[in-house]
């Protein structure tokens, strides 16, 4: 697929590797609407990508304000065809912790945000891409990318809640894009190692280094441009289809 000229959505936008897929399609002159829950980051990043962007605060999880606001997608530019889901959380916390057991909360709420609100922008995102008018020469009317992590693969002590939900992402890929395939639409997940997000940077030089030699090559954390370039990639190979990729310099994450 083409992206020029193309509509995208890309939850988690404001910052990180939400941030870099912005930036990358709208350099790639793809038009994108950003969502995410911190308004002041959103606000900023389309100031920095100008007209082909635009901010909409959102809760992914919220079925309602999710329907209005693929709505408003239809009857503003007419079209979509992509989705990248970035939004997510990862709190750590033990099953059997120093202040008791992991309480139900913190691990419903990690489902919630990393599944539930992935599946409730991709259902919605499909239908409107399912709308859309293929041109002479083109073959899919559009691309959904999820985001898991390597968790779902060597998930750490204190990732239970976090390793479920992107587990249950990986899980989703292939039949959905098995169903989504009479739509001429591709799904694809991409399972991220450590990357070099607002989080990790937060953190001491000397731990960022140690965390980054961990990594077989290159021994460092991935850019969030990493992350963007390969979502640029899949929107342009149109066989890549249902599958997960991890994006992770070799690593096999160790119990802790």
């Amino acid at each position: 697929m083409n992206i020029k000229g193309k509509v995208f959505v890309i939850t988690g936008g404001a910052s990180g590797l939400g941030a870099a897929t912005a930036t990358h399609i709208v350099g790639q002159g793809g038009r994108v609407i950003m969502v995410d829950m911190n308004h002041e980051l959103g606000i900023e990043m389309q100031k920095r990508l100008g007209d082909l962007s635009e901010f909409v605060q959102l809760d992914v999880t919220d079925e309602t304000k999710v329907q209005h606001f693929y709505q408003n997608i239809e009857q503003k530019y007419g079209q979509l065809n992509g989705l990248v889901n970035c939004a997510g959380i990862g709190p750590s916390a033990k099953i059997l912790g120093k202040n008791g057991i992991h309480d139900l909360a913190t691990f419903q709420k990690v489902l919630n945000i990393n599944v539930t609100g992935t599946f409730n922008m991709l259902r919605y995102a499909a239908d409107l891409i399912s709308k859309y008018e293929l041109k002479a020469g083109e073959e899919e009317r559009g691309v959904i990318i999820n985001t898991a992590s390597v968790a779902a693969f060597d998930g750490q002590i204190g990732q239970t809640a976090y390793s479920a939900s992107k587990g249950a992402v990986v899980a989703m890929t292939l039949p959905l894009a098995r169903e989504l395939a009479q739509h001429a639409i591709r799904v694809m997940t991409i399972a991220p190692g450590i990357m070099e997000t607002p989080m990790l940077k937060g953190l001491p030089e000397k731990v960022q280094d140690a965390l980054g030699a961990m990594v077989p090559f290159p021994p460092r954390l991935a850019k969030p441009e990493e992350f963007a370039h390969l979502v640029g990639h899949i929107f342009a190979n149109a066989y890549l289809n249902g599958e997960v990729i991890r994006l992770d310099g070799a690593i096999r994450m160790q119990p802790k």
